[in-house]
C-alpha cells in the first residue's frame, strides 16, 4: 500500500478527504437552489415560526417590510449556495462554517420537534468537522510539512544523513 496522502485518491485517506470535499460542496449548492424551487419537499413547512419573526423584529427597525417563510427560504438558499462553493476552496475554513450553520439546522428541528432530522443533520455536522480536519492535512501535506508515521525532528536528521 502507498503512503497515506490527502494528496492523491489511490488511498483510504486521500478518498476520504476527496470524497467528503466533493459532497460538501454539491449537496449545499444542491439544497440551497431546492430553497427555490421546493423539488425535494415544501422547506418552510421546516422552518421554525421563531426564525423569521426574529429576522423581521431586526427587520422592522429599518424597514416596515415583512420577509415571508418562503422568502426566508431563499435567503437560506442563497446561504447554502455561496457556503458549498466557498467549500470548494477552503474546505479548512468554510467546512467549519458548514458544521455550524447545520447546528442552527439542528436547533431549528429540535423546535419544530423532528428530532429525527435533527439527528441526521447533526450527523452531517460530523462529518463537516472531519472534512475540516482531513482539510488541515491537506493543507500540512501541500507544505511538506506531514510524512506519514515520521517526526519533524527525524525528518530534519534525515535531511541532514542524506545531506552529507
Amino acid at each position: 500500500m502507498n503512503r497515506l496522502t490527502t494528496l492523491n485518491f489511490s488511498n483510504p485517506l486521500g478518498q476520504s478527504f476527496w470524497i467528503m470535499r466533493a459532497a460538501f460542496t454539491l449537496i449545499p449548492i444542491l439544497a440551497g437552489l431546492d430553497k427555490f424551487f421546493n423539488f425535494l419537499v415544501d422547506w418552510p413547512k421546516y422552518l421554525a415560526p421563531w426564525a423569521p419573526n426574529l429576522f423581521n423584529q431586526a427587520l422592522h427597525t429599518i424597514t416596515p417590510q415583512t420577509v415571508t417563510p418562503q422568502q426566508f427560504m431563499y435567503g437560506i438558499g442563497v446561504v447554502e449556495i455561496v457556503a458549498g462553493i466557498l467549500v470548494a476552496f477552503w474546505p479548512g475554513v468554510f467546512a467549519y462554517v458548514v458544521m455550524v450553520w447545520l447546528w442552527g439546522i439542528v436547533a431549528n428541528l429540535v423546535s419544530l420537534q423532528y428530532y429525527d432530522i435533527a439527528v441526521r443533520d447533526f450527523g452531517l455536522s460530523m462529518g463537516s468537522l472531519t472534512l475540516a480536519r482531513l482539510a488541515w492535512a491537506h493543507h500540512l501535506e501541500l507544505r511538506g510539512r506531514a510524512a506519514a508515521g515520521v517526526s519533524a525532528p527525524e525528518r530534519m536528521e534525515a535531511r541532514g544523513r542524506a545531506a552529507a
